[in-house]
């Protein structure tokens, strides 16, 4: 297969998800809730500031798009968009605590999970046909949560969590096929704005401190842009041409960089039955993918 741009620019964004337990390790003295606070706040702000200036068509033509929809189409528009903004800021927060509180491999086994589970919901939801090889596949992660369950149960139920809500995530953006993705999670981040600003304090995030620490500033414009709104954009350009299949088998490079990462760089251990439960659902990401091509069906991308 010859790789093109747009190849190369899904290469690229999932592989700076990969490396995103770097910088956020490098914020594991702040609370989960001021990392989020911050990252919400300056994603939005430069989201904003985009589709404002070089975007302003786009806005106005998804703006009218919805108006001109019948009140059944409006209606669902506005209650994914809404549910959308609750499950994505719900999975950021919850990321945050595992990766920095937990481990980096529960944070990777969220996300090596998440196209299955996402699939399973599709089909619980969404009425969506599974082959035999996909049923064979979930059941294999069930073995592999089970593995890892066994003495740390907590910590899987975490990362089930953490699927869970971007697998729900996504199931919901199904529902807004036609729109723009990008004005969409821009509505998306000012609805979550608007509950995070007055719930602050019950977050744990302290704005005023923020504000007056310059390396919480700067580490937070560096998820804010380098690992949040850069690969957006370049998932967002692939997707503008590859089939949702190719993006969706190139995700799982996002959870396999960070598993290197927890064993390579952060040295984190794991027992032989984590071994196996990580191998076990190794099998079942190949195993569901068995009979689909880079041109096959469509596949859950991360957006």
């Amino acid at each position: 297969m010859k790789l093109s741009r747009h190849h190369l620019a899904a290469l690229a964004a999932f592989l700076i998800w990969g490396f995103f337990p770097i910088p956020l390790r490098l914020m594991a003295g702040y609370s989960s809730g001021q990392i989020l606070f911050f990252r919400v706040l300056l994603s939005l702000a430069l989201l904003l500031l985009i589709n404002l200036t070089a975007r302003r068509a786009t806005v106005r033509a998804t703006a009218r798009q919805w108006r001109q929809a019948d009140t059944a189409e409006r209606r669902q528009v506005a209650f994914s968009t809404l549910a959308g903004g609750v499950l994505l800021t719900s999975n950021w927060l919850l990321f945050i605590y595992v990766v920095n509180k937990v481990s980096v491999q529960a944070g990777s086994f969220a996300y090596l999970i998440c196209p299955i589970l996402t699939a399973l919901l599709g089909f619980v939801v969404l009425g969506e046909k599974l082959r035999f090889n996909q049923w064979l596949a979930i059941s294999l992660s069930a073995v592999s949560c089970a593995l890892l369950g066994a003495g740390a149960w907590q910590n899987v139920l975490l990362s089930l969590i953490v699927a869970f809500t971007y697998a729900a995530y996504l199931i919901t953006q199904r529902k807004l096929q036609g729109y723009d993705r990008l004005v969409l999670l821009t509505v998306q981040l000012l609805l979550a704005a608007l509950v995070i600003l007055p719930a602050a304090r019950l977050l744990g995030a302290d704005p005023a401190a923020g504000i007056q620490d310059s390396y919480l500033l700067l580490m937070a414009t560096v998820l804010s842009v380098g690992f949040t709104v850069i690969p957006l954009f370049l998932n967002l350009f692939a997707l503008n041409v590859l089939p949702s299949g190719t993006v969706g088998i190139l995700m799982y490079l996002n959870p396999l960089v960070s598993f290197a990462l927890a064993f390579l760089y952060f040295g984190e251990q794991a027992t032989l039955k984590q071994g196996v439960a990580y191998g076990v659902i190794l099998l079942s990401v190949v195993l569901y993918n068995t009979k689909r091509s880079l041109k096959g069906n469509p596949a859950p991308a991360k957006s």
